[in-house]
């Protein structure tokens, strides 16, 4: 016999698959909920008059095709139930998004990043004011504000929006919920940067293929080098990592990395790393925190020319990133990967080392090698990400808030 408790665990957990739905699929009509959800009508129809009474979905009639007879349905998002504020933090610059319930872009911009001595502290200041920012520019309240989504490259704490390290910052750790706490009511949730791409990548390829999808893994090149994981679980949801991968281990005593040690992955597959070898740079040097791109390009171009060391810098990082995805395929599974990021810019001169390294592995000589696929848009997906996390953690503190009694009052609960 189920108890009030376990009954109410089940209205929320039905009530946040039927928002998922409507994510996915877009506008619905009941019976199409039901279909997609495979719940019973009579459960539809209870859990969508809450959601429309807490004004969280509203209806809409589509006219048919034909023109004539009565016009569909749909039940949609309200798109003024809540915002959302995306900030995307890169090398170079901070990137800050505004978008609806519905998960439509309202207003973006982007500041650059200075370079500035005084390292987190400062920076934190210029997100306070880029997020003032956005929004006096379009006037919305800040209660209405629900959640604040953060994403960088580097090691992000699992269950606090604290960047514990970062190719930025260092081990200068920061603390985002205690830096927007006096200012901001709304939840603070931070990402790593590759995880949020891995898992834009994995939605897409479900979409696609369906049940047949089953793990996919995305390896970002540029000034770091990220690798994000995603893998389907039995229930048929989606498990996203993010290794350390560019601080693996490629080289004992090798290179020295931006991280402070020495040998890792990104030692010699990073932007700076290639820039030492190119320059034939003693691999002590201390790394530089930023390689403009217009300084790749001049070596990629010397080496598509056929300069020997400027081609040996190239292939050197490729085959340190196949070394590393070769000990990522050993521990896991055999399973595409998605390179993505700036680097891909110069994947023709990295793909013969990648595969070497590759091709080193036990499990690449038994199974075969597995598919390299090129996605250049990075920063689409590094959105995507966003969307589909932040929205979705909305989706759920709305619910647990208890919409299902019918109360107006959607704020994400502290």
């Amino acid at each position: 016999m189920l108890t009030k408790s376990s009954t109410e665990l089940v209205r929320q957990r039905n009530s946040v698959l039927v928002l998922a739905t409507l994510r996915r699929h877009g506008p619905l009509a009941h019976t199409e909920i039901s279909d997609h959800t495979r719940l019973s009508s009579a459960t539809v129809s209870a859990i969508t008059a809450d959601l429309e009474r807490a004004q969280i979905i509203e209806k809409s009639e589509q006219q048919p095709a034909s023109g004539r007879g009565r016009p569909r349905v749909l039940l949609r998002q309200r798109r003024d139930c809540g915002y959302l504020i995306v900030v995307i933090i890169s090398s170079d610059a901070v990137q800050y998004s505004l978008v609806d319930y519905s998960g439509k872009l309202i207003d973006r911009f982007s500041e650059e990043r200075s370079h500035d001595p005084d390292g987190a502290a400062r920076f934190v200041t210029g997100v306070r004011e880029g997020l003032e920012r956005i929004l006096s520019r379009s006037r919305i309240e800040r209660e209405k504000v629900l959640l604040i989504s953060i994403s960088s490259k580097g090691l992000v704490n699992s269950s606090e929006p604290v960047l514990v390290w970062s190719p930025i910052f260092g081990s200068d750790q920061i603390d985002f919920e205690s830096a927007l706490k006096p200012d901001w009511k709304a939840k603070v949730i931070l990402d790593n940067e590759t995880l949020l791409v891995a898992a834009a990548l994995g939605a897409r390829e479900e979409n696609v293929k369906g049940a047949d999808f089953r793990s996919l893994a995305a390896l970002s090149l540029g000034h770091s080098i990220g690798l994000g994981i995603v893998r389907r679980t039995s229930h048929g949801g989606h498990d996203v990592s993010a290794p350390n991968f560019g601080h693996m281990l490629h080289m004992a005593n090798g290179g020295l990395c931006r991280c402070g040690t020495r040998g890792c992955i990104e030692a010699y597959a990073g932007f700076y790393a290639i820039l030492r070898t190119a320059f034939e740079v003693p691999l002590d040097t201390i790394p530089a925190k930023f390689v403009p791109l217009a300084e790749l390009d001049k070596i990629a171009a010397r080496a598509r020319q056929g300069h020997r060391i400027s081609g040996f810098a190239f292939r050197q990082a490729g085959l340190a990133l196949g070394n590393g995805l070769s000990r990522m395929l050993s521990l896991t599974e055999r399973m595409p990967i998605a390179i993505t990021g700036v680097g891909t810019r110069y994947y023709d001169l990295l793909r013969q080392g990648i595969e070497e390294g590759l091709g080193q592995s036990h499990v690449v000589r038994m199974e075969g090698m597995p598919e390299l696929r090129v996605v250049a848009d990075e920063q689409i997906l590094v959105f995507e990400g966003h969307l589909n996390r932040a929205l979705a953690v909305i989706d759920e503190d709305i619910v647990v808030a208890g919409v299902q009694g019918g109360t107006e009052d959607v704020s994400v609960p502290k």
